[in-house]
């Protein structure tokens, strides 16, 4: 039972666990309801603010446009007053230069006919011829000058429609410049009027959401929220996608959802999702950091480039409800958003992964390279291998062979002394033959003598007989 003192009579009561929990649940809503109207009407106010801080810069823009175009202005119509002034002076001396020129001539005649008196008629004949050629030379000297007048007058109109015609422009693009500054005005307080509906809706459903939910099923609600808003807004555009539950935990925990995109074959980005909320009455608060560790593990286990928590816990903490939350000072590549930032911060991981694809298919390729180098590397150390053994084979059995060869020329050489010493024998033998003789043998053998005498008696007598 818990005691509670009314303000107003300062009488004490008690009250169970149950009704103390829907009062601290009032005051709570309460509470967050008048913070909600806080904040809605601050943003109101720097909306409005930005809003006319940007109808003046664009004002003052415009007023500086018009000022410059007031100097151009000016300095055009200078140079027309300017060009109007040398064309005057340019006709003013050429009448000058004619009019001493007719002056000179006439003093040169005034010359020859007080000098030429005596000749008066040849000389008034050539007078008059004279007089004729002058006229004729003045008349064409007076249509050049005119004519040269009309062209000046003529380019210096041209010049003045020319600016009449540039001032037109300027001040009709000065028009539309206003008007589409006011478009855009209209349109930037359309977009923030959308932003202020879209926040309070998502708001109030996420208030609606914590009063009728239990704490498992603010959960699985969370998830289905996020699902259902990729379905939405980004299936369409990227149908090529994977986004799905995961449900391997053969590594004993999971994630909630697996985000990959390819490009042709190339996987070029992939997140690890975990969704976290729970009731505003559960007595044990969780932190987000509580989960940093389990996330973390889960994103290596399967193989994804980052990690983000999508969490309604702490709701009171500024650093979590100002945006995204860059976390990679304690785990690499982790982020924690609340669920309006879940589709702004794939799309932003997208278009920076895209930028990066080229760099990932240089590497594979350059991968690929090295391993093609290091086969190439592998086949030549093998085929060296082999060839070396090969080599160590053949020069084994080449010089065994010239061994063999060896001790073949020397058994032959023992043979070929052999048969040299054989044939000395021979001849030793034949020479010993060829000396060999009957007085020889006979001598001092007085048997054999003997013996021979009475041989050769015999034969003697038998051809005597």
């Amino acid at each position: 039972m818990k005691e509670l003192k009314c303000p107003k009579c300062g009488n004490v009561f008690q009250v169970d666990e149950a009704d103390y929990a829907s009062i601290v649940s009032q005051v709570k809503n309460a509470e967050f309801e008048a913070e909600i109207e806080k904040r809605l009407s601050e943003i109101s106010s720097r909306q409005k603010a930005e809003q006319e801080l940007v109808a003046a810069k664009a004002e003052q823009g415009f007023q500086q446009q018009l000022n410059q175009k007031d100097i151009e202005l000016n300095s055009k119509n200078a140079e027309i007053e300017r060009l109007k002034n040398g064309v005057e002076s340019a006709l003013e001396k050429l009448k000058g230069e004619k009019e001493a020129e007719i002056t000179e001539l006439k003093n040169k005649l005034q010359n020859i006919e007080s000098q030429k008196q005596n000749e008066l008629a040849l000389a008034l004949a050539q007078k008059d011829q004279m007089i004729a050629t002058l006229n004729s030379k003045i008349e064409q000297n007076d249509s050049k000058l005119q004519l040269a007048l009309s062209e000046e007058r003529n380019k210096a109109q041209q010049t003045a429609l020319e600016k009449d015609m540039e001032i037109s422009r300027l001040r009709s693009d000065v028009e539309l410049e206003k008007r589409e500054a006011k478009i855009h005005e209209t349109a930037l307080v359309k977009q923030h009027e959308e932003q202020i509906r879209m926040k309070q809706e998502q708001i109030d459903y996420y208030k609606d959401l914590k009063t009728k939910m239990s704490t498992k099923m603010i959960g699985e609600t969370l998830e289905i929220h996020c699902s259902t808003l990729f379905n939405q807004m980004l299936r369409p555009v990227m149908p090529s996608a994977y986004f799905e539950k995961d449900n391997d935990a053969s590594d004993g925990t999971k994630g909630d959802f697996i985000f990959r995109d390819f490009d042709g074959e190339t996987e070029y980005v992939s997140i690890m999702f975990e969704m976290k909320n729970e009731m505003d009455t559960t007595a044990t608060k969780h932190k987000n950091e509580d989960f940093f560790k389990k996330l973390d593990d889960d994103r290596k286990k399967k193989n994804c480039e980052f990690a983000v928590l999508v969490s309604l816990l702490e709701p009171e903490s500024e650093l979590y409800n100002g945006g995204i939350v860059d976390v990679s000072y304690r785990y690499d590549k982790m982020y924690v958003i609340r669920p309006q930032f879940f589709i702004p911060l794939i799309t932003l991981l997208v278009q920076t992964s895209k930028k990066s694809l080229d760099y990932k298919r240089q590497l594979i390729l350059a991968q690929s390279k090295e391993v093609d180098v290091t086969n190439f590397e592998s086949k030549i150390e093998d085929f060296k291998t082999k060839f070396g053994r090969h080599y160590e084979l053949a020069s084994k059995k080449f010089g065994d062979a010239i061994k063999d060869i060896d001790a073949t020329i020397a058994k032959l050489q023992k043979v070929r002394e052999e048969l040299v010493g054989s044939e000395n024998n021979l001849r030793l033998a034949n020479q010993d033959t060829d000396d060999l003789t009957i007085r020889k043998l006979t001598y001092k053998n007085p048997t054999m003598k003997a013996k021979f005498d009475e041989a050769r008696k015999a034969e003697s007598q038998e051809i005597e007989e």
